[in-house]
């Protein structure tokens, strides 16, 4: 029987379109259980396949391989790959929404399991305010309700194709105009009105066995002290105890400045870590990456093992071209005539 390395705690990004060879040595870590790809990682449907392939073959064991491919402003394969609308276009259209919600994360997951990546970081779970220019029409609808069965429709269609889900950003993003990529947001709402609000489409697809749940970098200073995806509180006490959550909880990417908290990112990784997270994204900083891959004690943990291995892919993609599937052509052509509305 051949051995297979297990998943470590730490996702990685790659600097280009194929693998060189520094990065080997990461993809080879016993630290590393994830790639995430990029824009810059990706030419045409050839060439990511046999990147993936690629990664597959230089891990020599377990690794997930995934990317940000929601739809709308956030759509890192373009070229070969169906232009998915934002998250908000399908409220409007009344009993149709939920269908084409459905759809479209059908769609979404098959183009991405045709070459061989395992999920994409979708659902965005955050219900809009007006307020957040980051959020916006990445969210299904201002309405939590309506937000959560669109959501809820768009993760059923992923799971249709064979993909598992991640719901972000917990325990709510949508609220605030500050953007974690640039600073870290302050979000002053109690909890009781998060619980009445944000966080009800996040309870409906927990209650709903999503795979993944990724927390946001923002402090809710009238909660706790640490921002969401830092606070043993915000990932234990709610997502675990009080949400019955048992999947897997990823960082956002810890590079962020939200993520900054004058530390290093060795100490912001092993914080995540510690306060519940399973794996944690370090991205477009390589030496970063490195240092935290280092920094890590290498430690097998079961359960975290477990959770991880949900977010494989279930099925494997067919030889035959997309383009040959009835079903694929039917969905494909159903979602663009939503954007040239």
């Amino acid at each position: 029987m051949t051995y297979q390395q297990p998943m470590g705690p730490v996702m990685i990004d790659l600097l280009g379109q194929s693998i060189v060879d520094d990065e080997k040595e990461k993809i080879r870590h016993p630290n590393t259980g994830g790639i995430i790809l990029f824009k810059r990682n990706f030419q045409d449907l050839k060439q990511i396949t046999q990147l993936c392939q690629d990664i597959r073959s230089t891990r020599k064991g377990n690794i997930l391989i995934c990317v940000d491919q929601e739809g709308g402003r956030v759509q890192r394969f373009q070229k070969g790959f169906t232009q998915l609308p934002p998250a908000s276009t399908f409220q409007s259209y009344g009993k149709q929404a939920e269908s084409l919600a459905t759809t479209t994360g059908w769609l979404m997951a098959t183009e991405l399991l045709q070459c061989q990546v395992d999920f994409s970081f979708a659902p965005v779970l955050d219900v809009d305010s007006g307020v957040s220019e980051i959020i916006g029409n990445r969210s299904f609808s201002q309405d939590p309700i309506q937000a959560s069965r669109l959501a809820a429709a768009f993760r059923n269609g992923m799971r249709r194709a064979g993909m598992a889900a991640v719901g972000k950003h917990f325990p709510g993003h949508g609220a605030i105009a500050a953007d974690s990529h640039l600073e870290l947001p302050i979000d002053k709402r109690h909890l009781p009105t998060l619980q009445a609000h944000d966080l009800l489409p996040f309870k409906a697809l927990i209650a709903d066995q999503i795979e993944g749940i990724m927390p946001a970098h923002i402090v809710y200073p009238a909660i706790d002290a640490q921002p969401a995806g830092f606070s043993s509180f915000w990932l234990n006490t709610i997502l675990r105890g009080q949400l019955n959550f048992n999947g897997a909880i990823f960082s956002d990417d810890l590079s962020m400045a939200g993520a900054a908290f004058s530390e290093s990112h060795p100490k912001r990784a092993q914080k995540a870590l510690d306060a519940g997270c399973d794996m944690v994204l370090v991205c477009n900083n390589p030496h970063a990456a490195n240092a935290v891959l280092e920094s890590l004690p290498l430690k097998n943990n079961t359960l975290r093992q477990h959770r991880l291995e949900k977010m494989r892919a279930t099925r494997v993609a067919t030889p035959a071209p997309l383009s040959q599937s009835e079903h694929w052509l039917f969905a494909h052509n159903q979602i663009l005539s939503l954007l040239n509305n």
